[in-house]
């Protein structure tokens, strides 16, 4: 059933429109706009998911990654760079991250970060009315007419004694869909979706503001494919192809200048840390750099090596930023985007702040200030954060280290990376109360998620998708290969079901009955039970639960 009609043959709209500003976001023009991009690239990024099914088949099987040899002369090739760095990115030290609410973009924009990555993505649950509303909230904000009051009348608007965040949006990755918009009779890529309603009614306004539209490029992977079109024998990263062909053809269509747009790259799975040059080669025109997307990361790698007993990782608190694997990508992604003359962007300090414990609060702030010490000694060009108190302590930190805009002059020529340091697994230990904190951090994040939240606090830290994964990959890791708990427990799927139902009886208890009823905690259980067993394994969370939020009259 068609709720708003768009006038656009080929395209129906199944979700509710429910204000006039949503109504001109979905102009017949913008959704004729993402319909050509999507007509004209969607079956590629099809074929893209198929490569990555057949990859991970070529893993199982023991085909471990490593450097490819057919692009090597782009690695050797010391005379190309990436792009110039753009206006309004030339400085990235701290950039805040968070989801598209109207509250969280206006004290995001006016918080005295140098950027703003406003997330389609991993902090954000994709319900209808929150790409719809996020969509009609970035539209306000890039024209400074955004305004918000709560139930108590408290009136948030942008600043107009400063400068605001310069923004980036970071759209949905590859795999997701917009069941809300149907196009020629399927779904839209929820990627070209986000990206193409943002390019269409923004870039030329923020091309007069003196910015441009730019992006941060999640959840890709180095999927080789041969250039379409062409006579080569070189094989190149399919998926950077995908985005760079979608960005010429978006600035084509509008007569926008090649290269304005710009995207930084989350290096955020285990095969693109393969291929980190390939992927700024394949986007110099519009390489904004690449970003060491840390959860996402853990993620893939669990993911990725999951038929592997080799590959069984610890406890995930015990999996930070300076055991060997993920010190290797960090000095990679810093060596590779200097070379290349593009920012390397640190992770994120999940961290929140901890009220009514002055002792417990002080010691996760120093976990902060460690973190960002770390990162800006190693090269880092900016950090991210994920709530607003951080921002004093990574700015502090990165003003004392590096005075300057940025870190490209720092080489690391010392720095080489091996496919075995990337591949490290490092020591550590499993304990039943890593088990049950995988558990209530995966089951309570896919509650939340469920009812439209994509950014919740956990505790005392700002847990998304990412973690969420972390979570149930380890469960399901562990039940496959028949983990052993420091303890001496031998985890079986039997005994993550049986913890599982008592981390759900435990939440009751702490909700009470009512509530609990009230909450979608059963649904998440019955999803969550599914991917713990080390038996079925689904590619993502997100398309696990994305039917749970679909809204079609």
């Amino acid at each position: 059933m068609t709720l708003f009609n768009n006038n656009v043959p080929g395209v129906s709209v199944l979700g509710t429109v429910s204000t006039k500003e949503e109504a001109a976001i979905l102009s017949p023009e913008a959704l004729q706009f993402v319909a050509t991009l999507h007509r004209q690239f969607n079956q590629t990024r099809k074929s893209l998911l198929v490569k990555r099914a057949e990859r991970q088949l070529a893993i199982d099987q023991g085909e471990l990654p490593d450097f490819l040899s057919e692009t090597a002369s782009i690695r050797q090739d010391p005379n190309w760079k990436g792009a110039s760095l753009a206006p309004g990115l030339e400085d990235r030290r701290v950039e805040i991250t968070g989801p598209v609410d109207r509250k969280m973009v206006i004290n995001a924009l006016n918080s005295g970060a140098s950027t703003f990555m406003a997330d389609f993505e991993d902090s954000s649950s994709p319900t209808w009315e929150n790409c719809l509303s996020g969509q009609v909230n970035m539209y306000d904000a890039i024209r400074r007419t955004i305004t918000f009051t709560n139930p108590d009348g408290k009136k948030y608007e942008l600043r107009k004694d400063s400068q605001i965040a310069t923004l980036l949006v970071r759209p949905r990755g590859w795999h997701m869909v917009e069941k809300h918009v149907i196009i020629d009779g399927e779904p839209a890529s929820a990627s070209i979706f986000d990206f193409g309603i943002y390019f269409f009614h923004n870039a030329k306004e923020l091309i007069q503001l003196g910015a441009g539209p730019y992006y941060y490029l999640p959840k890709m992977e180095s999927h080789l494919e041969a250039r379409q079109g062409l006579v080569t024998t070189i094989v190149y990263p399919f998926s950077f192809i995908l985005w760079n062909d979608i960005f010429n053809a978006a600035q084509d269509a509008l007569s926008v200048p090649r290269g304005t747009i710009r995207g930084t790259v989350l290096i955020e799975t285990i095969l693109a840390a393969f291929e980190m040059e390939e992927i700024i080669y394949e986007l110099r025109q519009h390489s904004a750099g690449l970003n060491c997307g840390r959860w996402d990361y853990i993620f893939s790698f669990i993911k990725r090596f999951r038929e592997h007993p080799e590959f069984v990782l610890p406890d995930r608190s015990q999996v930070t930023m300076t055991v060997p694997f993920m010190d290797a990508y960090v000095r990679l992604l810093i060596k590779t985007c200097h070379k290349r003359g593009v920012h390397a962007m640190g992770g994120m300090a999940a961290q929140i702040p901890i009220k009514n414990n002055p002792r417990a609060n002080e010691a996760a702030m120093a976990k902060v200030t460690a973190d960002k010490f770390r990162e800006v000694k190693a090269g880092h060009d900016g950090t991210w954060v994920c709530h607003p108190a951080l921002l004093k302590i990574a700015m502090d930190v990165f003003n004392e280290h590096m005075p300057k805009a940025n870190q490209l002059e720092v080489t690391r020529d010392d720095v080489q990376v091996t496919a075995a340091d990337l591949l490290h697994i490092p020591s550590g230990t499993i304990t039943e109360e890593g088990i049950r904190d995988n558990l209530r951090v995966g089951l309570q994040y896919m509650e939340a998620w469920i009812r439209g939240v994509g950014c919740v606090p956990l505790n005392h830290m700002m847990e998304d998708a990412a973690t969420a994964e972390i979570s149930r990959s380890q469960l399901w890791q562990w039940a496959r290969h028949k983990a052993k708990t420091v303890e001496g427990i031998v985890i079986t799927p039997e005994l993550n079901l049986k913890l599982l139902d008592e981390v759900c009886a435990q939440i009751k208890e702490e909700m009470g009955g009512d509530k609990y009823a009230a909450s979608k905690f059963e649904i998440a259980k019955k999803a969550f039970a599914t991917n713990v067993t080390g038996e079925h394994y689904d590619e993502f969370l997100t398309t696990l639960l994305y039917d749970d939020i679909v809204t079609i009259a």
